[in-house]
């Protein structure tokens, strides 16, 4: 069984959840009896540039280095370079790629996607752009084979919206537990002792609602925030110009050990994504032992399975300040919380089990 993955940077850069996914998948897949990898990477990305890594075969191609169409451009060349080769399925990753999924079928192969999220409802895609994310995903729906969801609520939505079945199999994440504590130590942490945010200062991660929330909030801990922007943005810029000694930017954390140490010595990891499926980040909050208060949405209440795994606010003025006042002292529903986080992943998110549910759609597709 031969399958080119495409439409992420490329293995084992890992960026977003799109590299994490291809690596943590690849990485297990390749075990499998009679599999064969193939990963498209962007050239420009790679300065070490090995035909195979730990039994995947790698592909390296050029594209424009631009924001919005280096991802295009890139996706667009290797869909044409997977029509000339021995694949059996060619897999894309991201919704953009829908205008591409007719040209590998054309040749005889199948192909799918996994679609990812309501992009065009992200406030960073305004006008064309927008556009573009409906009309490629919707597109996805009739140029791929199968497409591929993270959750039940998104399958229901691409029902509704598209009238379209899609096969769900969720991400996964990797159960861990604290190494070295010393490490919060570098930004005056106490264990318990703050609130988390971890992701991009962008609109739908709702950074803004959050901070101005806790401020109003009489909590006696800190707020510490990761994460940040590649680029000049205004809102990021206007978030981190607030003034309360009791939030602490870090900006992007490369060390992994120190931001896993974050996780597991927060009082609480809040969730602020509105428009994914499946949250990568959640994830890693419910893997590394974290007590979860998280926006009210339909990802969120399936992932939290309807609050036993998370507690929940609005974006209703005040409700999150309410909530963060219920919570601040010593409270025993966070602790139960953090005592059972990682079953969720146990039950329903391992890479292992993930690994096992793709295994069996490519087997099907296949056939």
């Amino acid at each position: 069984m031969k399958i080119a993955i495409l439409g992420s940077r490329g293995y084992p850069y890992v960026y977003s959840g799109y590299e994490t996914f291809v690596k943590e998948l690849c990485e297990r897949l390749i075990k499998y009896e009679g599999v064969e990898l193939t990963v498209y990477c962007h050239k420009h990305l790679f300065k070490e540039r090995p035909q195979e890594l730990n039994g995947i075969k790698l592909i390296y191609i050029s594209t424009v280095k631009s924001k919005s169409l280096s991802q295009l451009i890139h996706s667009f060349q290797s869909f044409i370079h997977a029509c000339f080769s021995s694949y059996d399925v060619v897999f894309a990753v991201n919704s953009a790629n829908g205008p591409f999924g007719w040209i590998p079928r054309v040749f005889g192969k199948k192909t799918s996607v996994n679609v990812d999220g309501l992009e065009w409802m992200r406030p960073k895609w305004k006008g064309l752009g927008a556009k573009y994310f409906y009309w490629s995903s919707k597109l996805c729906t009739k140029t791929f084979n199968k497409i591929i969801n993270d959750s039940d609520a998104m399958r229901d939505f691409y029902l509704k919206e598209f009238k379209a079945e899609s096969t769900v199999i969720a991400y996964g994440a990797n159960i861990r537990f604290s190494k070295n504590i010393k490490l919060i130590k570098k930004w005056d942490l106490e264990p318990t002792g703050y609130y988390l945010i971890v992701g991009r200062l962008i609109p739908d991660n709702n950074a803004d609602l959050l901070v101005r929330e806790f401020i109003k909030s009489k909590s006696t801990k800190k707020l510490v925030i990761v994460g940040d922007v590649p680029y000049k943005d205004s809102y990021a810029e206007n978030i981190k110009k607030t003034d309360d000694p009791r939030v602490v930017f870090t900006g992007y954390i490369t060390d992994q050990d120190e931001l896993a140490e974050l996780y597991h010595n927060c009082y609480a990891y809040l969730h602020g994504h509105e428009f994914g499926g499946t949250n990568p980040t959640m994830l890693k909050a419910l893997a590394y032992g974290c007590s979860i208060l998280a926006l009210d949405t339909p990802f969120t209440r399936e992932m939290l399975l309807d609050g036993k795994h998370g507690l929940f606010f609005t974006k209703q003025p005040d409700n999150f300040a309410e909530l963060i006042n219920n919570v601040d002292s010593k409270n025993e529903k966070l602790e139960k919380l953090r005592n059972i986080s990682r079953n969720r992943i146990e039950e329903n998110y391992t890479w292992e089990k993930i690994t096992q549910e793709y295994y069996n759609f490519f087997k099907d597709l296949i056939k």
